[in-house]
Parts: structure tokens; C-alpha cells; sequence
């Protein structure tokens, strides 16, 4: 059974249509990219798979139960976590504490919550910014301290919406080593990204979006020879 199952989802708004029958699987372990043109509804497919949005019509399976429309809270319960394009860091709280807010969703101790914090700011390699306030921190290293809270609710699958955009190649190194060490955990991950060379080497499967649809589903090497990708990011012409 795969982990993640997304059948023919649809999401609209009044008269627009964001995302328009979309199918695809995430496997156990797997780290799926999800790309396309500015636009094509990735950050919307995002918000139906995290809760944040119901979809029109279709379903969304995780490990066989129906997590389509459900709240926020109730998918991150289930095991779904994800991180935003901005990272949304608590800027006046030291990196600890805005690991262990998420914690705490899973645990009343408060001694857990740290512990479990220090062990993901770690995994993170920002163990030295635990007493430090998240103000302090590089856009890279926040961007890393919103990956650490979002894996302190032990999710399943995790959602991260452009952890590689805007930074350099040597940051870019540094959470594409962070996201391989998550699939050592054996957690999944879906990633939206325009970074394609920090995304391409790494992921197991590429789904492609263009104004809302699916146009391709596939291996990197498939997807980027496929004349419809091509067209998408290039023109025709």
C-alpha cells in the first residue's frame, strides 16, 4: 500500500480552477519532487494535502484512512507535516522552544518536548542555536529550524514548499543533506521546489504541474525529457 495516495483531486475557487483531477503516490521512504511553472497550483495541492484547504472532489489516503478535509491539526495528528515557502519561525523565542511548540503536540511533558527538540536541532546540525533566538538565524538555518520543528510532531510524510529557494549552492548542500538523512529515518517526503538542480539528483519521482493539472509523473531522467515538461518551463518555441 503506498503511504500517501492522492486520487483525483480538484480544488476550486469560485470560478478558478487551481488544481483540476491530480493523481499521484508517495511510497514509504520516498522523496517525491513536486515542480512546475510559477502558478501551476503546487502550493495549492499543498494546502488540500496539510489540511489547510478541502478539496473540491477527490480523495487523499495516508496509510489507508481519508485525510481530505480535514483540519490542520487533525492531519499533522495523522502524520502529515510541512513547512512553508516563508518560514514561519516564532522570532523572539531561541530555536528550542519553537521546536518544542510542535512537540508538545504530541506530548504534555515539557522535559520530553525539549529533549525531543534538542535531538531534531541536532539532526538539523543547529544544535548550537538551541538558546538562541530564532531572530539571530540566517533564512538558511531558519529555513532548516522550521524542518526540525515539523519533524518534532513525528510525522509520516513530510511537506516542505521550497526549503532550497534563494539560497546558495553551499545552503543548498546543506538541506539537500537534510533531506536525505530524513529518508534514512524512513519518512517520506514531498517537496515542492524550483531549485531543479538541488531536487533532480535526489528524488525517487517527479510530478509535474501546468496550470493545475498533471503533465508528467516519472523518474528525473523520464520527466525531464519529456517534450511537455520542456514546453512548460521553455515555450514551445
Amino acid at each position: 500500500m503506498n503511504l500517501l495516495d492522492v486520487s483525483h483531486v480538484s480544488k476550486r475557487f469560485g470560478g478558478l480552477t487551481a488544481n483540476e483531477d491530480v493523481s499521484f503516490t508517495v511510497d514509504k521512504g520516498q522523496i517525491v519532487g513536486l515542480i512546475g511553472p510559477n502558478g501551476a497550483g503546487k502550493t495549492t495541492l499543498f494546502n488540500c494535502v496539510a489540511g489547510y484547504f478541502p478539496p473540491s472532489s477527490g480523495t487523499i489516503m495516508l496509510d489507508g484512512q481519508n485525510i481530505a478535509g480535514l483540519s490542520p491539526e487533525a492531519c499533522a495528528r495523522a502524520g502529515v507535516a510541512r513547512t512553508f515557502q516563508i518560514a514561519r519561525t516564532f522570532s523572539s523565542m531561541t530555536a528550542c522552544e519553537n521546536v518544542m511548540t510542535a512537540a508538545m503536540l504530541i506530548t504534555r511533558s515539557v522535559s520530553h518536548a525539549r529533549a525531543s527538540a534538542m535531538r531534531w536541532l541536532a539532526f538539523a546540525n543547529l544544535e548550537h542555536f538551541a538558546d538562541k533566538p530564532a531572530a539571530s538565524m540566517t533564512i538558511s538555518e531558519q529555513r532548516r529550524l522550521a524542518v526540525a520543528r515539523a519533524l518534532a510532531i513525528q510525522p509520516r510524510i513530510l511537506l516542505l514548499d521550497e526549503v532550497m529557494a534563494g539560497l546558495n549552492p553551499s545552503e543548498v548542500k546543506q538541506a539537500v543533506d537534510v533531506v536525505l538523512k530524513i529518508r534514512d529515518q524512513g519518512i517520506s517526503s514531498l517537496i515542492v521546489e524550483h531549485v531543479l538542480e538541488g531536487i533532480m539528483p535526489i528524488a525517487d519521482k517527479i510530478i509535474v504541474l501546468d496550470r493545475g493539472r498533471k503533465i508528467a509523473d516519472g523518474t528525473p531522467r523520464q520527466v525531464s525529457s519529456d517534450p511537455q515538461v520542456i514546453s512548460a518551463y521553455l515555450g514551445d518555441a
